[in-house]
């Protein structure tokens, strides 16, 4: 990935998140599951501050090209379905970022996280088919499935991020869930709220039951 041509910030945007984070590495199975839509595939690493801890915020080094601030601006209740997820609202600034070098070692307080991430766009109209990538502007939600690896150890993940105008995200979301769990998941494949988390949280806090009803501060 390359940093924007211009030396600006680019936000806020907000967002609407669900995820769910599961050890150990992704059943083929959910490959073939999440394989019935379009879809996009990318691969990078982003390094993520965990000390000092920063209440309320998320900030990320992506890929080396940015640095993404993200500001939690609460929960508005749980997504239903068979598998409840804790929803979150973000509002998220970008800032391009160039690493000074690629042997420079991660300094202290930071995890870099490698993912391998396929996602599909799912417009928020019902009449629109699912599509690998977001049109500029539309109002819809993103669905991703990714593997995961941080600190030796491999783990995959399922998410959803609504974006575009605020007070449809909701929906967008609701709309883009129904879609992806129509058909049901894997078996052992469990997605609950015991394993519902942001990165940063999940980083912070390894998934077990309660560690979802921590403070969302990450």
């Amino acid at each position: 990935m390359t940093a924007p041509a211009e030396n600006t910030a680019m936000g806020p945007a907000d967002s609407l998140e669900v995820r769910w984070i599961v050890p150990g590495r992704l059943p083929e199975a959910m490959r073939a599951w999440f394989a019935r839509f379009p879809a996009g595939t990318e691969t990078r690493e982003d390094i993520y501050l965990l000390r000092p801890r920063l209440r309320g915020l998320s900030v990320k080094l992506r890929d080396g090209s940015s640095l993404d601030v993200k500001s939690f601006r609460g929960s508005p209740g749980i997504l239903g379905l068979p598998h409840r997820g804790r929803l979150e609202s973000w509002r998220k600034w970008s800032f391009p970022y160039d690493l000074p070098g690629e042997d420079d070692d991660v300094l202290p307080g930071w995890v870099t996280v490698g993912k391998t991430r396929r996602s599909s766009w799912f417009p928020l109209a019902s009449q629109d088919p699912p599509q690998a990538a977001r049109p500029a502007g539309q109002t819809g939600c993103q669905a991703e499935l990714t593997e995961a690896h941080a600190r030796g150890e491999p783990w995959w993940s399922v998410g959803f991020e609504a974006a575009g105008s605020s007070g449809l995200l909701r929906d967008a979301l609701q709309h883009a869930a129904d879609l992806v769990f129509a058909q049901p998941l894997p078996t052992g494949a469990g997605l609950s709220l015991d394993n519902c988390r942001s990165y940063a949280q999940w980083l912070s806090q390894p998934p077990g039951p309660g560690a979802g009803d921590t403070a969302r501060s990450q």
